[in-house]
Parts: C-alpha cells; sequence; structure tokens
C-alpha cells in the first residue's frame, strides 16, 4: 500500500470515526486485529458490537465507495463478525460499512451492510 493510499485510509477512518460519535457510537477500538483480518473501526451502538469498514475514494469516476466491498471482502468481514462472536458470545455483532466521498466531503452509513449467510 502506497504511502498516499494509506493516508487517505486514515483520514477517511478518522472522518468516518467523528460522524459515529455523533450519532453516540462508542470507540472500542481502531485497526483491531484479530487472527483473520482487521477491523477499521470497532464501535458500540446500544447493545451491539459494529465492525465498521470504511471506504474512502477522492475519484467517483470508477464508482462510489460502498460499491468496493466485493464478494471476497464480504466474506472477510463475515469472517471478522464470527471471529468476534467467539470472543464476545453475549453479544449482537453487526457489520455496516461508511463511504466517505472526498470530493463532495459526503459520508454514507450503511447499517447492517454484510449480513449473514
Amino acid at each position: 500500500m502506497t504511502f498516499k493510499r494509506k493516508a487517505l485510509g486514515n483520514l477517511g477512518e478518522d472522518q468516518a470515526l467523528e460522524y459515529l460519535k455523533k450519532k453516540n457510537y462508542q470507540l472500542l477500538g481502531q485497526n483491531v486485529r484479530l487472527f483473520c483480518g482487521e477491523i477499521d473501526l470497532l464501535m458500540a451502538d446500544k447493545n451491539s458490537l459494529v465492525i465498521v469498514e470504511v471506504k474512502t475514494k477522492t475519484d467517483l469516476s470508477f464508482g462510489l465507495p460502498q460499491e468496493m466491498i466485493n464478494y471476497k471482502k464480504k466474506r472477510k468481514l463475515r469472517q471478522l463478525a464470527k471471529a468476534l462472536s467467539q470472543k464476545f458470545p453475549h453479544h449482537t455483532i453487526r457489520v455496516d460499512v461508511v463511504a466517505v466521498d472526498e470530493e463532495s466531503n459526503n459520508i454514507e452509513h450503511i447499517i447492517n451492510a454484510v449480513e449473514e449467510k
């Protein structure tokens, strides 16, 4: 990953975090590493643990940020949710996506974006 892409990702995560805090989500961890991958933001929303995948783009020529969540990424997010549920069996776990469009300064929050199959 190039420095420029990493910096853009960090910027998007920071913006997503501020956005979610305004919606009364609580940060539990950022860039949380599990054996099967990394969670961008781990948040608490009422009684749920929320895995937040953040996608940030500066140019929409090739699609919206949320359209970057392909089959492979969804499968990885499901694995992360399953691993988290094994660590916290008495909590509801869901996966949200926060799409950050740097060009228009727009943030879209998709609740329960990846559901278990």
